[in-house]
């Protein structure tokens, strides 16, 4: 098919991981040698699982970094023994540390063992979960994966209009689902950053129009020793900008402690980019001015002899 590597596997979500008095769940992938090219994911320290492994079905393993710290600690837990179910397993290698997926899962909360020993000794079951194929030239990756589709077809006595048992996912098909949730996500976060904007300039119009109501005597002071309307309406619309610039200020310093926060509880990375902040001053300052200029305006048509009274 012109791929570089063919890996078929198990996987299974979550095991019962012993190592002498600590126990913890984790993944469960066993797979043949390829896994290693196929993911891009070695052995940090240790032995890789090996096509003799496979072929006896030794109850050999890698362990992810983190279930490594979880059942060892910081000792070496190479050539240690683990228990998933009832079946013990020699620790041959540790994998390099991958870090957190998108969705938060631990990708090194995880045990890698051979193919052959996961189907027949751990899991008894005769069927495989996944095959991942890496292509040398991505143009062809289309159609390597309509080759495939139709071998499965023929293996599996599909015929049309019989629906497919199985699923092919493309990068393409991921780049498609991530770009659509991310486009839905889009859409929702503008709708409620719309809607909080109109309430909150509605608030804002609200208390300025009070504060005017409340400050006619000041207002009318200052007419009489000469300021103009124009004066006035500035001074309000200022206030106005003021006041949502300074929300702006404690939002965004609320945002980034939050993101600050989510990063350390959920060990992601977290980037804090400049065009949030950017948006956040220029929609602040439209609030401010729009939301401004009609209790600005009622404050500078006041008429100086009547707010004297």
């Amino acid at each position: 098919m012109g791929s570089e590597v063919i890996t078929p596997g198990i996987v299974q979500h979550s095991a019962s991981i012993k190592a002498g008095a600590s126990q913890t769940q984790a993944a469960i992938f066993a797979a043949e040698p390829e896994f290693y090219d196929a993911w891009d994911w070695y052995v940090q320290s240790g032995e890789p699982i090996n096509a003799e492994d496979v072929s006896t079905m030794a109850r050999t393993c890698n362990l992810g970094t983190s279930l490594s710290r979880t059942l060892f600690g910081d000792a070496s837990p190479i050539g240690e023994y683990i228990q998933i179910g009832n079946t013990r397993f020699l620790v041959k290698g540790v994998l390099e540390t991958k870090g957190t997926s998108p969705m938060g899962t631990d990708f090194d909360n995880r045990v890698l063992i051979p193919l052959t020993t996961g189907m027949r000794r751990l899991l008894n079951v005769d069927y495989i979960s996944y095959i991942r194929v890496k292509v040398k030239n991505p143009k062809d990756l289309i159609g390597i994966g309509e080759k495939i589709r139709k071998i499965l077809h023929e293996r599996h006595h599909i015929t049309p209009p019989q629906e497919d048992d199985f699923a092919i996912v493309t990068a393409a098909d991921v780049a498609k689902a991530a770009r659509g949730i991310s486009g839905t996500l889009s859409i929702l976060l503008i709708a409620l950053a719309a809607l909080s904007l109109i309430v909150g300039g509605i608030v804002l119009m609200n208390i300025l129009l009070i504060s005017v109501s409340e400050r006619v005597k000041e207002i009318g002071l200052r007419r009489a020793l000469g300021a103009t309307q124009a004066d006035i309406f500035q001074q309000f619309l200022a206030e106005s900008l003021a006041v949502t610039l300074l929300g702006m200020l404690l939002g965004c310093a609320l945002g980034w402690g939050a993101s600050m926060l989510v990063g350390l509880f959920v060990k992601a990375p977290v980037v804090i980019s400049w065009e949030p902040f950017a948006l956040a001053v220029v929609f602040s300052f439209m609030v401010g001015l729009f939301f401004g200029i009609q209790p600005a305006r009622r404050a500078a048509k006041l008429k100086p002899v009547e707010a004297l009274r």
